[in-house]
């Protein structure tokens, strides 16, 4: 049997789903929080239970994603700078983007109304954060590029292969493997930091 704390749970994120659906669809200015109850078949009172506003719902959608990349930044951190670390840091990125993708396009087609709910700037943050994790602090300009456009195509990839025929896995799949390639082109053998095990023993 469901406990209240899990159907509480279960109903903020059919909010959630159903908000995300109307703001794409509809734009975010567009879209009434009368709308949302509808579509939800619930009264407005229920719905002020869970959000008081739209912004609200957007700002918990957010939070939501952010968690896990807080999480995975946390952890890169407390890792050697290694490429392999950086390809773990792209692969669980990957993970946690899986099912951003409404978030994402809601992003795109409402970047007016994102600007001004400030959540744009938290999540450059992030990227940002990221970013910092994945290139070397000398890294020349063009490496800077390949580290940056390899978060970037894992964003944009999720828009533009939605017109690509396919199994959405093998699609991301492809876009990480894409992002993984210009992070190891960003870091060279000639340029990576020594592994702590990789002292040469001398010869008997």
């Amino acid at each position: 049997m469901s406990t209240p704390q899990a159907r509480r749970s279960n109903t903020r994120q059919r909010i959630q789903d159903v908000a995300l659906k109307l703001f794409s669809e509809h734009g975010y200015e567009k879209t009434s929080l009368r709308e949302i109850a509808e579509k939800l078949d619930v009264t407005k009172a229920a719905l002020y239970y869970h959000f008081k506003t739209k912004e609200d719902i957007v700002i918990s959608l957010f939070q939501d994603l952010a968690a896990p990349i807080d999480d995975l930044v946390a952890w890169a951190e407390e890792q050697p700078r290694t490429l392999e670390t950086k390809n773990e840091v792209l692969r669980r990125y990957s993970e946690s983007l899986r099912s951003a993708e409404p978030l994402f396009r809601f992003m795109q087609e409402n970047q007016a109304a994102v600007r001004d709910l400030s959540i744009g700037e938290t999540f450059k943050q992030r990227v940002l954060s990221l970013f910092a994790l994945l290139k070397e602090p000398d890294a020349e300009m063009i490496d800077q590029v390949r580290c940056l456009t390899a978060l970037f195509s894992m964003h944009a990839g999720m828009f533009a292969m939605q017109n690509v025929k396919g199994d959405p896995e093998e699609k991301r799949k492809a876009i990480l493997e894409v992002a993984t390639e210009l992070v190891t082109a960003a870091n060279p053998p000639s340029r990576r930091p020594a592994r702590p095990d990789s002292a040469q023993t001398e010869s008997p």
